[in-house]
Formats: structure tokens, C-alpha cells, sequence
């Protein structure tokens, strides 16, 4: 194996200090021959120091301080700032970079950032850890294997309350970018390529005001290999839940992600015909054991690009949704949207 892996957090809020250095602890901790033993470092000029980093000026300071070519960049920014942060990494030396979801906004956003990655080489690794869970796992497994049959569809319900966050902090353009570019990977992991069937968006609505757009997203899918899917996350719902369901020609799988930091535990219902029902709750803590997956195929220097062409689709497939969002197809296709 390579030299061990250094790491820089770029951008200390919800994502960078709420969620990536508390699972690079617990990556730390189960895989050490992966990782340098100093502190990680962390930059946000915007925001005190995060425990548990050691802060620094400015990204040229990082640089002095740990070698580039061996630091993993986790860049947890707001993805307007993307392709600016991409190239002034690359031109002090990174190649490494696990970018916070999603990759891009639109596709000229996508466009810019593909430019920095071919020019300078990068190494991105967007990070939706849904792909890495033991959930997403199980489902492969079974798609793959052909047990229960032909997969004919998939749904997808992502429901949490986001009326603070969206309200304090608005760096989402819309609901389509703040869950379902986690549920979209999934689905193109499972079912392959797709098109956009059906798009719509709602606003967030409160006594206090109107946030537009920022309501509930729903997505329909035509899949090239015949499967429909269903995504819907709303986050005006007062209940949080994560639940996939596949449908199979002899059997439906029901799977509940994880909602929150406070249990990591997944469950999954198998409904088969002839069977009786079974149900397995099993251990699912998907963010670290992404990030360990990310640092391992780093330090081998694998050219294997990961799951980033899944995070291109994605961005277009989101792109392609909104677009049809705003030129008046929502208005069009509200009332057959997917759970509607």
C-alpha cells in the first residue's frame, strides 16, 4: 500500500463539521494503516475552528503543511463555488478530492467542473455514502443475482422536516438538490441509465413566509432496461423516514435507510411469493465506510473512477427535471406526479 493519506476539510458547516469529521474519526479509528496520524486540518474563513481540526489560514498554508499529492481533499462548500475551489486546489497540487453532493447545480456547472478535472487530472469522488450502505448493498445483491426475478420498479420516499436549515441557510436551489441526489445514485446503481418521465416541485410555505421551490421534489424515471422509479422526498413533512421498495417479479423488497446520526440501523422486508415474510435489522453506518473506501482506492492509486459517472448522470438527470420544472411542465403534470 501507498504512504498514508493525509486530510484537509475545505468548509467547517453542517456538511464538513456535522458530518465528514465525525465519520473520518470513525474511519480512522477502524482502518489507521490508511491514514496519516496528524490532526486534520480544516479551512473555513468564514467560521471558527472545528474541533478536532487543526485550522489554517488559507489553502497555500494546507499546502505547506502537508504534502498535496498525498492529502485527501474533502470539499464540503456550497456547489455554486465548485469549479474556482477545484482549480485553485489543482494549482497548488491536489488531485484528490471527495466532493459533498451535489457535483454540480446545473450542467454548465458540471461543465466547468469537468474542464478543471481533465485539465489538471483530478480525482473526484462525489460523496453520496447511500451507494456505500449495507442496504444499497443487500438491494445490489439481489438485483444482481436474479433471485425474485426481473426488477420492475423502484420507489423512493425521502421525507424530513427542513424549515430551520432552508431558512437560516439556503445554499440549495431547490429540493431536487438537497436528498434525491443520494436516491437518484442509488437507482441508477440498481436499475441503470434512465430518462426523465415526470418532474415536479412545490414551495416551502410557513406562517413566516414562502421559500420557492424549496418544498417537495417528485421524480418519475424510464429506465432503459424497462424500470420505472418513483422518487418523492418532501421535506415540509413532519415525520423523517427513508424508505426504497423494490418490486421484482416475485417478490417485494421494502428498505428503510438510516434517517439520522442518532441510529445508525437499517431495516429490510422481504415479501416473496410462497414465503413467508421476513425482516432483517442490521448495523448501517454508510459516511465512514464511504470515506474508508474513498481513502483505500486513493492510496492504491486505482484508476477506477468510482461511482463519479453515476454523479455525472445524476446531475444531468437533476438538471434535465429542473428544466422542465421551470418551463411550466410542473404545472402541466402536478396532479400524475409520483405520489400525488
Amino acid at each position: 500500500m501507498s504512504a498514508k493519506l493525509h486530510t484537509l476539510i475545505v468548509g467547517l458547516g453542517r456538511s464538513g463539521e456535522g458530518l465528514h469529521l465525525p465519520s473520518l474519526a470513525k474511519a480512522r479509528a477502524a482502518d489507521p494503516e490508511l491514514f496519516a496520524p496528524e490532526p486534520v486540518a480544516g479551512y473555513d474563513p468564514y467560521r471558527p475552528p472545528a474541533k478536532g481540526t487543526v485550522a489554517v489560514g488559507s489553502l497555500e498554508e494546507a499546502a505547506r503543511r502537508t504534502p498535496p499529492r498525498r492529502t485527501v481533499v474533502h470539499l464540503c462548500t456550497p456547489p455554486h463555488q465548485r469549479s474556482g475551489l477545484l482549480e485553485q486546489l489543482a494549482l497548488l497540487g491536489y488531485r484528490m478530492v471527495i466532493v459533498e453532493k451535489p457535483l454540480a447545480l446545473d450542467l454548465v456547472g458540471l461543465a466547468a467542473v469537468a474542464r478543471v478535472r481533465r485539465r489538471w487530472g483530478l480525482d473526484l469522488t462525489v460523496t453520496t455514502q447511500w451507494l456505500e450502505s449495507a442496504l444499497t448493498r443487500r438491494l445490489r445483491a439481489v438485483v444482481r443475482g436474479g433471485v425474485f426475478g426481473g426488477l420492475r420498479s423502484v420507489s423512493v420516499v425521502q421525507n424530513k422536516p427542513r424549515f430551520t436549515r432552508s431558512a437560516a441557510a439556503p445554499g440549495h436551489p431547490t429540493a431536487f438538490d438537497v436528498e434525491v441526489p443520494h436516491a437518484l445514485a442509488v437507482v441508477l446503481a440498481l436499475a441503470g441509465g434512465a430518462d426523465i418521465a415526470l418532474a415536479s416541485l412545490e414551495d416551502m410555505v410557513t406562517e413566516q413566509g414562502r421559500l420557492p421551490l424549496l418544498g417537495r421534489a417528485r421524480l418519475a424515471l424510464a429506465h432503459h432496461r424497462g424500470v420505472r422509479t418513483e422518487i418523492d422526498s418532501d421535506l415540509t413533512s413532519p415525520v423523517r423516514e427513508r424508505r426504497i421498495r423494490l418490486e421484482f417479479d416475485e417478490a417485494v423488497l421494502t428498505g428503510h435507510y438510516p434517517c439520522s446520526a442518532a441510529d445508525h440501523t437499517a431495516q429490510l422486508r422481504v415479501e416473496a411469493a410462497g414465503r413467508e415474510p421476513t425482516r432483517s435489522v442490521f448495523t448501517d453506518d454508510a459516511l465512514p465506510e464511504f470515506i474508508r473506501a474513498a481513502y483505500a482506492r486513493y492510496a492504491e492509486r486505482a484508476p477506477d473512477p468510482g461511482a463519479l459517472p453515476v454523479q455525472v448522470e445524476a446531475v444531468r438527470l437533476l438538471a434535465e427535471a429542473k428544466r422542465l420544472c421551470a418551463s411550466g411542465a410542473r404545472r402541466e403534470e402536478v396532479g400524475s406526479a409520483p405520489g400525488a
